[in-house]
């Protein structure tokens, strides 16, 4: 069978590769902890649901507008006002179900063949796939461990050239668990502000900041405009399954983001989107505690992951993700992945899922139990 050309350009997520072979071993009655996927271990909150649950018997399940209903984007900018100090009005937000359209149709909106994308590395790896996807040039741009997974201005503007169209930014940081200090955003700010380049702005994790507050690039002036800002439910309210997010940017490009869902999607699932008006609008104690729970686990798995032999791990600032390196083992990062995952039950994911900068690092997702992160240091410890 004959295939396009550039579907030898796309790449995948290695998480659900893993998880797949992790499901395999249960399934030969082996006890996997997993420490490989990042979704909360929570339960969605029951007014969520119960939300949902009264949009179905209502009637909420038919086609709505394809940018999201009017009731949740109003929701989505009243709280983006909120969190972000600036002004945002419904119409410059768009409801799609997961946060990776936005990442797709963003750089499918914009990129060209042979237009040049920045992107954090390591990171996201959905980034760097779907830029090359459209033919685009994918320019990695270190996140360096002695900057506490931030990146040099310095290198940034190295990477600058006149095909340079797009810059990815993700704080707080997957897998890393860095964060951008206001201070680096405002560096970068000052660097591209008189350049025709886009801000593409990974917040999903914004509200899992341990130190400080979160600071986004659509706070300084003039950038709110030239920014789209990537958000949704799946992590805060514990919904990976709901399968739903959004993007908040101008509105010349709302629309075309639009016009992209029209020609994929259609539009967001009905009585989901009923759910997340709760979602923002109710009370928001779950997001508390599980905030609080994750700085506790934090601090288990860094402290355990310290004690193994050949890996030093710095302390994640935000997110759910510790990024040990271990390049003291003697191993690489999937040798290493495989080694625990096969003879210690221990799902992990190596560094270089996330980019050839990943190698000697293994990501682990603390979104698991203390008792289990335990359990998982034990196992490691143990066959090392």
């Amino acid at each position: 069978m004959r295939f396009a050309e550039r579907m030898s350009r796309l790449g995948t997520e290695t998480a659900f590769e893993v998880l797949a072979k992790a499901k395999q071993l249960e399934a030969e009655g082996k006890n996997i902890i997993h420490l490989e996927i990042g979704e909360p271990d929570f339960s969605t909150p029951k007014n969520i649901c119960d939300a949902a649950i009264r949009s179905i018997n209502a009637g909420d399940t038919h086609y709505t507008p394809s940018n999201g209903i009017i009731e949740l984007r109003t929701s989505i900018a009243k709280y983006m006002s909120k969190t972000r100090g600036v002004e945002f009005h419904p119409d410059e937000v768009v409801v799609t179900p997961g946060g990776k359209p936005i990442m797709f149709f963003s750089i499918l909106m914009l990129i060209d063949e042979g237009d040049e994308v920045i992107y954090p590395n390591p990171g996201f790896p959905i980034y760097e796939s779907m830029i090359e996807f459209v033919g685009g040039k994918a320019v990695p741009i270190q996140l360096k461990e002695e900057r506490n997974f931030s990146f040099d201005v310095n290198d940034l503007k190295d990477l600058i050239t006149d095909k340079t169209r797009l810059l990815i930014i993700n704080s707080p940081q997957n897998p890393t668990g860095g964060i951008l200090l206001k201070e680096d955003i405002e560096k970068i700010a000052e660097l591209i502000k008189d350049k025709d380049i886009i801000v593409l702005s990974d917040e999903i994790y914004s509200r899992f900041v341990f130190s400080g507050e979160h600071f986004s690039i659509t706070q300084i002036d003039g950038f709110k405009d030239r920014t789209i800002i990537l958000d949704g439910f799946s992590k805060y309210y514990a919904m990976t399954g709901w399968r739903i997010g959004y993007g908040v940017m101008n509105k010349e490009l709302a629309p075309k983001i639009s016009r992209l869902m029209v020609n994929s999607n259609s539009c967001t699932n009905a009585f989901v989107q009923k759910a997340c008006v709760e979602a923002l609008e109710g009370p928001q104690d779950a997001v508390d505690l599980m905030k609080k729970e994750f700085l506790a686990r934090r601090d288990v798995i860094v402290d355990g992951l310290n004690s193994l032999k050949g890996f030093s791990c710095i302390e994640p600032q935000g997110a759910f993700y510790a990024f040990p390196n271990i390049t003291k083992t003697g191993y690489t990062s999937r040798e290493l992945n495989d080694h625990i995952l096969y003879n210690a039950n221990v799902a992990a994911l190596s560094g270089t899922a996330f980019g050839d900068y990943g190698e000697g690092y293994l990501r682990f997702s603390y979104a698991n139990s203390q008792e289990n992160i335990k359990e998982a240091i034990k196992r490691i410890k143990e066959v090392l």
